[in-house]
């Protein structure tokens, strides 16, 4: 399909909703949705209760069950913990995640403190047209800079052009009359496939891991070695017993939560198949990962999870970029955010700047700002 997930997602949505049904079972239908959207969509379930309408939401972002929900069943490794009557009492996030994790989590997002380099990469008046609608930009002369130990957030409504931006950049792997420039340490690029990025050291965590960022019916193994073949072949053939060796390396550092390395990737959990698609990435050694949504669909403790992955890479002196619908994300582990709207780069907010407040008022204006 020629839309984004998060497009894909609302027609999913309206597809069920044309039907007359009695009963909605909706499985993570915001993961993809920016605040406003999803807003929209809580109103109208809220709407739907009242014509009697039953709805089953299975979803990560607790906020947005404490703020609809009448009951919460609470399920972790596959069995049923407790059921909470969301009317009796204060039934709090912090409560729910205790169920949930089996534990307090003192902070959603772990402490870092970051040792800055030298600039990794940049680019330049970045521009790129639609795919089909050649005539239209949807990424208009964006400037953007990573610098080694960084972590930068990219935030933006749905059709800002972040996933576009992130794609274009790896290998142009999305988009038509792709202009610009890019730097790797100073000294320009050219990545305009995908093997020519991650040779350069470039690489990108797709927003959907089921399609493009994993084969589903192929093990951990393989999954993990698949971008970096190179790296175990001896004459042209993959020295299996290396190959198993490394992918048992990343399901221990990881702690990807699988029997063996044998097992199908697409029978694990969403957060172990986002660990699948990290380990896949970081056994290529890139110097830049870009991370899109990297924690859409995946519970509370296996998000502080790979916030800690994350935070180690960049203390491995590597530059991440990260792009997330959920602005307490972006706050919460980056050093600097960058703002899209309507294909325009139009802040560049430090952390300590940085409110949700001042950030969507960036995501919903079209002056351009320079890059620093």
């Amino acid at each position: 399909m020629d839309i984004g997930v998060g497009k894909q997602q609302l027609v999913e949505i309206a597809k069920a909703l044309s039907k007359e049904v009695r009963l909605l079972i909706l499985d993570e239908p915001t993961a993809a949705l920016n605040d406003d959207d999803s807003a929209h969509l809580l109103e109208l379930i809220k709407q739907l209760r009242t014509q009697g309408i039953t709805s089953i939401i299975i979803s990560h972002k607790l906020n947005e069950i404490e703020a609809i929900a009448d009951s919460v069943t609470i399920l972790r490794d596959g069995k049923t913990i407790e059921t909470l009557d969301m009317h009796e009492g204060a039934v709090s996030e912090d409560r729910i995640i205790r169920g949930m994790v089996g534990r307090d989590l003192e902070s959603r997002y772990p402490d870092r403190t970051p040792h800055i380099g030298e600039e990794l990469l940049r680019i330049e008046d970045w521009t790129v047209h639609h795919p089909v609608d050649r005539s239209r930009k949807v990424v208009d002369g964006a400037n953007l800079v990573v610098h080694a130990g960084e972590i930068v957030g990219i935030a933006g409504l749905m059709g800002a052009g972040r996933t576009e931006l992130a794609m274009s950049v790896f290998g142009k792997s999305y988009g038509t009359n792709i202009s610009g420039r890019l730097f790797k340490r100073g000294q320009e690029i050219k990545a305009n496939s995908v093997s020519q990025a991650v040779e350069h050291g470039i690489a990108y965590a797709t927003e959907d891991r089921k399609r493009y960022g994993l084969n589903l019916i192929d093990d951990i193994k393989r999954n993990i070695s698949g971008s970096a073949l190179g790296k175990l072949a001896n004459w042209g053939f993959v020295n299996g017993a290396r190959e198993t060796q490394v992918a048992n390396e990343y399901r221990r550092s990881m702690n990807i939560k699988a029997p063996t390395v044998t097992a199908i990737t697409g029978k694990l959990s969403g957060g172990n198949q986002q660990k699948v698609v990290l380990s896949k990435w970081m056994f290529a050694n890139p110097d830049v990962l870009i991370l899109d949504e990297p924690t859409r669909g995946i519970d509370v403790g296996a998000k502080y999870e790979i916030y800690t992955i994350i935070n180690r890479l960049a203390d491995q002196g590597k530059g991440v970029i990260v792009i997330s619908s959920e602005l307490p994300e972006l706050l919460g582990i980056c050093d600097r955010i960058y703002t899209l709207s309507e294909g325009h780069i139009t802040a560049n907010v430090p952390r300590d700047e940085a409110t949700a407040e001042h950030l969507m008022q960036f995501m919903t204006t079209f002056r351009e700002t320079t890059t620093s």
